[in-house]
């Protein structure tokens, strides 16, 4: 098996369906030269849906607080309406998906995360089923859903997660977003980032909020496989294509 590549989507385009259309043909292509596999969140229709339901959901550094009254929701809209509605667009891609959780085949094993609540921390669990479905030509789609060790369902950080599963595939790593990838204080792109920077621009505060947890995320994938990490914008079609390729675009996250 070649190595694989997981591409994390998120933001506004799992909101804007036309964008998501537009970029499925990208990854259509690059589903010909590697095998991929897609995870995704969703925290704008998360926060929507708890809005229009009357909870309240706030974030502390980048992530999510998620009592356990949010996780029938939390839940039903990763794992269930977003799931379902990217792995259909997907299919008119011919890009035969397989809608899936994080915990499925004991993929990915999560601990609570107490100070978060509801909240789930992923590591690399079994990658039995997921190397299986690549091998028979399927793509996984992995909603942001774990569970505890007793059973509990846990909201876990897409970013996070996506980086878990790179970790246990041994596979490359572009995390999407809504930018052209980090930015330095004055707005302009980093290109390429050491892991041992990570800290600095962290504690500066030149990274923060969502970005900052794509950071982490990246930092964790590149020193557990060993491998470079992209974070670059999901605008870019090409970015996409030149990262899959091992070309220069967005910002590279290496040890």
């Amino acid at each position: 098996m070649t190595t694989p590549l997981v591409i994390k989507l998120g933001g506004r385009v799992l909101v804007d369906t036309d964008a998501l259309a537009q970029l499925l043909p990208t990854i259509a292509r690059l589903a010909k030269l590697r095998a991929l596999v897609l995870v995704h969140g969703g925290g704008d229709q998360v926060q929507l849906q708890l809005q229009q339901l009357g909870f309240t959901s706030v974030k502390t550094a980048g992530q999510r607080i998620t009592p356990a009254e949010h996780i029938p929701i939390v839940a039903g809209v990763l794992a269930g309406d977003l799931n379902s509605q990217l792995c259909a667009l997907a299919q008119q891609h011919q890009l035969n998906p397989v809608g899936l959780t994080l915990f499925a085949g004991d993929s990915i094993r999560c601990s609570p995360d107490a100070a978060r609540g509801a909240v789930g921390v992923p590591a690399p669990g079994n990658p039995q089923l997921l190397e299986l479905l690549i091998d028979r030509g399927f793509i996984p789609v992995l909603s942001s859903i774990g569970i505890s060790a007793s059973g509990e369902r846990l909201n876990v950080n897409a970013d996070l997660a996506a980086g878990a599963v790179a970790q246990l595939l041994h596979a490359d790593l572009i995390l999407l977003t809504d930018v052209p990838g980090i930015l330095d204080a004055r707005g302009a792109l980093i290109e390429l980032i050491q892991a041992d920077q990570a800290d600095q621009l962290i504690a500066d505060g030149t990274v923060r909020d969502g970005m900052l947890v794509k950071l982490n995320a990246a930092v964790q994938a590149a020193r557990a496989s060993r491998r470079s990490i992209a974070v670059a914008g999901w605008q870019d079609a090409t970015a996409l294509t030149r990262l899959a390729k091992g070309e220069a675009a967005g910002t590279r996250i290496r040890l």
